[in-house]
């Protein structure tokens, strides 16, 4: 993975059409990452139940699941930033409802549920179209500094996030928090109305029936096993290995016996060793294979969330938290980027909504982490969250190397 981000950066906002994608995607992330956190936060405000908490992560990921290849195909057959002028529309609205319903005091846990599939379904159309914009913007060869730059614009809001929400939760109250999310998504769309719609239109034929169009990717996918062992490992983790986000709120109140200023002191550590991972891949990417590094950060993952199952103390817990923080943006930007690159840009909608399997997969992880932590504890539920993720890592990663070798192998066959 050749980086140079520096090339990059400057290719990106010398043209206006870059510069206004990037802080879209700024205020974008801000108002998802606060969306995400604030979501649960509520859900833990209105009930003790694990099992509901874990109900949010479903009910938001359930609806990528089943409507990602939907969304995959709009992507490659209409306008990818019409799609988003949408979503990011509907998604201010949902929030700003989110907001009134909490400032009136009508908010109850199955309104969560059902603005949070609402979400989710948008979601399922939002995030192929915007995955391959990013490859659009940029040519190829700038590819990987491209999804490197976003992971930082990520990461920095995963900084930004956690410094509003601790101060304007418990200053103003929860429900301002969803309106600042809102009025970020707002902000979004106008800057999405100033990009110029020629410049993401498909070459795809509209003529093509949806069934064929998804039977095509399908077979592409099957016949590249690299795309297709990476998008496998994700969908594993995200069933297992996604337990940490889901249960944090249950460690803030049970473990560490805090409240909004701790979870917003926790969110704040984690978003900042997630930025620091991004900005360590600009240096290890030129050194390490891509599928090595991306094995060795998911066995990392599951590694840190079992030591911070043992951990009761906050102190301790904040110096384990970046890690975490680090080693999953690493992991999930290396994988983003090595599927960016290999796939064929005909493909690259479908195959980038097959890959928000593994992000939807989080859905009946976050059931089975809230069921577990219910009867048996989050210490214990993080604890094997982590050993599956170690196990499936390693599987993974055999897999990744045989697919290598038998390709190499394959081209020294053809040679002679």
């Amino acid at each position: 993975m050749k980086i140079n981000l520096s090339e990059t950066a400057y290719y990106s906002f010398k043209f206006r059409e870059y510069r206004l994608f990037w802080l879209a995607a700024l205020f974008s992330n801000i108002g998802m990452w606060s969306l995400v956190y604030g979501r649960l936060w509520l859900m833990r405000t209105l009930t003790d139940s694990e099992i509901l908490l874990g109900l949010v992560i479903t009910a938001n990921l359930t609806p990528v699941i089943l409507f990602s290849l939907v969304g995959g195909i709009l992507s490659d057959r209409y306008n990818r930033l019409k799609i988003l002028r949408f979503t990011r529309f509907l998604f201010a609205i949902a929030t700003f409802i989110t907001g009134i319903l909490i400032h009136t005091n009508i908010a109850e846990p199955w309104h969560v549920l059902v603005l949070a599939s609402i979400t989710g379904t948008l979601l399922a159309l939002d995030i192929p179209a915007r995955s391959a914009m990013v490859a659009r913007i940029v040519p190829k060869s700038h590819l990987p500094g491209a999804i490197i730059m976003y992971s930082i614009i990520f990461g920095g809001a995963a900084v930004i996030g956690p410094l509003i929400f601790a101060p304007l939760v418990s200053v103003f109250g929860l429900h301002y928090l969803f309106y600042m999310i809102g009025s970020a998504y707002v902000f979004t769309v106008l800057i999405l109305f100033m990009m110029q719609l020629s410049n993401h239109s498909t070459k795809a034929q509209v003529n093509v029936g949806n069934i064929k169009s998804l039977v095509e990717g399908f077979v592409y996918l099957k016949n590249q096993k690299t795309i297709k062992y990476i998008i496998m490992l994700g969908i594993l983790v995200g069933l297992f290995g996604t337990s940490f986000e889901t249960l944090l709120p249950v460690f803030t109140d049970e473990i560490y016996f805090g409240g909004t200023e701790t979870y917003g002191q926790i969110l704040l550590f984690l978003g900042s060793g997630g930025l620091f991972g991004t900005l360590i891949l600009t240096f290890i990417g030129k050194r390490l294979s891509n599928f090595q590094a991306l094995i060795v950060a998911t066995i990392l993952v599951g590694i840190s969330l079992i030591v911070f199952s043992f951990i009761s103390n906050l102190s301790l817990a904040l110096m384990i938290v970046p890690i975490i923080g680090l080693v999953t943006v690493a992991k999930g930007t290396i994988g983003t980027t090595v599927i960016q690159t290999l796939v064929d840009d005909q493909f690259r909608g479908r195959i980038m909504s097959l890959q928000q399997w593994s992000w939807g997969a989080s859905a009946f992880g976050g059931i089975f982490a809230g069921f577990m932590a219910q009867f048996f504890g989050a210490p214990i539920t993080l604890f094997l969250g982590g050993l599956i993720t170690i196990f499936v890592s390693i599987y993974t990663g055999l897999l990744l190397f045989r697919a290598r070798t038998q390709k190499t192998e394959k081209k020294i066959v053809l040679k002679h």
